[in-house]
């Protein structure tokens, strides 16, 4: 049974997540950690928090902790917010911030 914890409208865009996601696919869950700790990228802290909290469910529900293995992490788009930016002569730029629900699964192997 995997245990799942998602980290809903995450302030960061998905082309930034998922080069990291990528990096802890199918890996045990010390060695994910290891990576997103020594990762440069911002993404990497997003990643660990919903990674810890996956952990922390299976934790709870009383699962062989030392076993476990990422099986499932992906990152799909949540909703845009939209802001304008004021330009010269009255007109204005959009700018479109944004967000991320970052899905990590942890099973014991």
């Amino acid at each position: 049974m995997p245990y799942t914890n998602t980290h809903r409208m995450a302030r960061i865009s998905p082309l930034k997540v998922r080069p990291v996601i990528n990096l802890i696919r199918n890996k045990p869950y010390g060695e994910a950690v290891t990576i997103l700790e020594l990762s440069k990228k911002r993404a990497a802290v997003f990643v660990k928090n919903a990674l810890h909290a996956a952990y922390a469910n299976a934790d709870q529900r009383e699962a062989d902790t030392r076993r476990l293995i990422v099986t499932d992490a992906r990152v799909d788009s949540g909703p845009t917010i939209k802001r304008f930016q004021p330009k010269d002569r009255g007109r204005a730029h959009p700018i479109l911030k944004r967000t991320s629900h970052i899905t990590v699964s942890v099973d014991v192997a």
